[in-house]
């Protein structure tokens, strides 16, 4: 299976970023490839409502920024992974702008899984994140395999970056 990992956090070392190592590792180990892109840390700009991939730009959209890297593996991948921190209730600014962006193509031509790593420093702000996350894919009819939180102490700790490895090991 072929796996595109979307980091949103734009901290290097971040705890979403051990998150998303240990579930590529374990998704490795079980012999699926993984694309990751650091999107946190890339030059993606927000959708801009031209419309131009509908009208004229056939799926293509309009800004050329580093999103255009990403585009050939969203429409070439089986399964996408989000791993993002989570600032006041929300995936991080640079990982909606990539979802955001997938307006222009819709839905990814071969995808049929998704799942999400997300950190937090305190409990209960993931609810927004799931609701809108389960909407999205729902449109998209890609199917929700796996969501995964880490908050405060559970952050980096052996027990949850295991739960990463063993959900990436499990697919």
């Amino acid at each position: 299976m072929k796996i595109l990992l979307l980091s949103g956090s734009p901290r290097k070392n971040g705890n979403s970023s051990a998150m998303a190592d240990a579930f590529t590792a374990g998704a490795q180990s079980a012999g699926h490839e993984v694309v990751r892109f650091d999107v946190g840390r890339m030059d993606i700009a927000g959708c801009q409502g031209c419309e131009y991939c509908h009208v004229q730009g056939e799926g293509q959209c309009v800004q050329q920024d580093d999103m255009q890297d990403i585009y050939p593996h969203l429409a070439d991948c089986d399964m996408i992974v989000f791993a993002s921190a989570v600032y006041y209730w929300t995936l991080t600014a640079q990982m909606q702008a990539a979802l955001h962006r997938f307006y222009a193509i819709g839905k990814p031509a071969k995808a049929t899984k998704f799942a999400m790593l997300l950190s937090s420093g305190s409990p209960g702000v993931y609810d927004a994140i799931n609701s809108q996350i389960k909407s999205a894919f729902d449109f998209m009819g890609i199917e929700i395999v796996g969501v995964i939180t880490s908050n405060g102490e559970e952050n980096k700790s052996p027990a949850k970056l295991e739960e990463c490895r063993a959900l990436g090991a499990s697919l």
